[in-house]
């Protein structure tokens, strides 16, 4: 972190006043980051304007100040004040109310975060490189050794290291589950290239990391199997299972180029698809009907599940159910992985929280910037969320699901020893 510079003109002044400096920048610092969390909050407010209940009242709403929290920056230890928000909503795909959380200082946090994590944040964003310097200061509470010429080189540095990344081998490395998502964000790529298109894998140690990263088109095939190809030309396996929503062009790709790797589709997706193809007033009772699938005690009981929801919305809502049915053996695969496993298989959420603060950001930003800065922002982005990232339940049984062993109603039956992995 950058520090303040030394006066070596007034020895006697620096004897006699740090603390006050100290003082100022840390005020400074205060009234930086609280400027900074309540501009955040505003825009989060504006966003939801003209969502209202039946009484005409705004269902998001600025509710006080959360309880003083101290907070350590370059400046040193501030107390920061952080606005609360009234959000009366319900999310659409779990029914819980929702909760607005900052992006700059999450409720968890008890320092600012490092440069490292934030500057590919603002790049994702949509900030051009002339912002980043001003909005470091609001994060870091000092802007101090923070140039263009400093931003402009840790830029360079981490395309160096996408490059690295996108060329490594694969070879050593075995991943037995696959997450795969296309993330819509606000990032100045190329004008025919705004998806990422990211893989996150499980090792047969358990732990998960970043496989692959590219730009393309989400709902692409030949996207999708440029970067498998290449993954598979660096020694890449196929995965056992890969996990994702139906819309992708994936999976056209993957029976292309790993045709033994088995499909999960994403029950969030599924959900918010499902939904579309309902009026709001069923919304709560499909929503359920629909946990009884997922959430269900093993296969078996899955399979009543839906034909309890096929009863239940078949007759008035036969597109909605076709939605179910037509994936069902996409949809509850996972049930042929060990429980532990399943809460991991069901959801791209490896994806989804990586990417929380950015996603949905369609909007092109205009101005400068590129594709390889993209990229590598991006990549940065998800390398830091990795370092966080826990590694899946019961890791040992992740090396037995990709020797073959078989799991019924989650629970371990035999192991197949030599089974190709290739």
């Amino acid at each position: 972190m950058p520090e303040l510079p030394a006066d070596d003109h007034d020895h006697t002044a620096s004897a006699v006043s740090p603390s006050l400096i100290d003082q100022l920048v840390r005020e400074g610092a205060r009234k930086m980051l609280a400027a900074a969390l309540q501009a955040e909050v505003e825009a989060y407010i504006a966003a939801s304007a003209d969502e209202r209940d039946e009484n005409g009242r705004r269902l998001v709403v600025r509710n006080g100040s959360h309880q003083p929290r101290e907070i350590l920056t370059a400046a040193g230890a501030i107390e920061v004040v952080a606005p609360r928000v009234n959000d009366k909503r319900t999310d659409e795909q779990t029914g819980e109310r929702r909760r607005f959380s900052s992006a700059i200082l999450p409720a968890w946090a008890r320092k600012t975060p490092q440069v490292n994590e934030v500057l590919p944040l603002l790049y994702l964003h949509g900030l051009s490189s002339s912002d980043f310097v001003p909005a470091l200061g609001q994060f870091l509470g000092s802007s101090s050794g923070l140039s263009a010429s400093v931003i402009t080189k840790l830029t360079e540095t981490w395309k160096g290291e996408q490059r690295a990344f996108a060329a490594r081998d694969l070879g050593s490395v075995d991943y037995v589950y696959l997450w795969v998502d296309g993330i819509h964000v606000n990032i100045r790529l190329e004008e025919h290239k705004l998806c990422l298109l990211v893989m996150i894998g499980v090792r047969a140690d358990g732990r998960k990391e970043l496989v692959a990263l590219s730009d393309g088109y989400r709902e692409s095939t030949e996207s999708w199997a440029d970067l498998l190809r290449d993954a598979k030309r660096r020694g890449m396996c196929a995965p056992v299972l890969a996990i994702g929503d139906g819309a992708l062009g994936f999976w056209s790709a993957l029976r292309e180029v790993f045709p033994q790797a088995r499909e999960q589709r994403c029950w969030f997706h599924k959900i918010a698809n499902v939904l579309g193809a309902l009026p709001k007033s069923a919304h709560p009772g499909a929503k359920k009907a629909m946990a009884e699938i997922w959430n269900a005690e093993d296969k078996t009981h899955a399979q009543a599940a839906v034909k309890d929801f096929a009863a239940a919305y078949g007759a008035k809502y036969p597109k909605a159910v076709a939605k179910v049915v037509d994936d069902l053996d996409e949809l509850l695969a996972f049930y042929d992985f060990p429980a532990e496993h399943w809460v991991h298989l069901r959801t791209t959420n490896p994806i989804e929280s990586t990417f929380a603060t950015v996603r949905h950001r369609t909007k092109v930003t205009k101005g400068p910037g590129s594709r390889a800065a993209g990229l590598a922002m991006a990549f940065k982005l998800i390398e830091s969320a990795q370092a966080r990232r826990r590694a899946v339940s019961a890791p040992h049984l992740v090396a037995l699901v990709r020797a073959g062993a078989r799991f019924e109603r989650g629970v371990l039956l035999e192991r197949h020893e030599g089974k190709d992995a290739a």
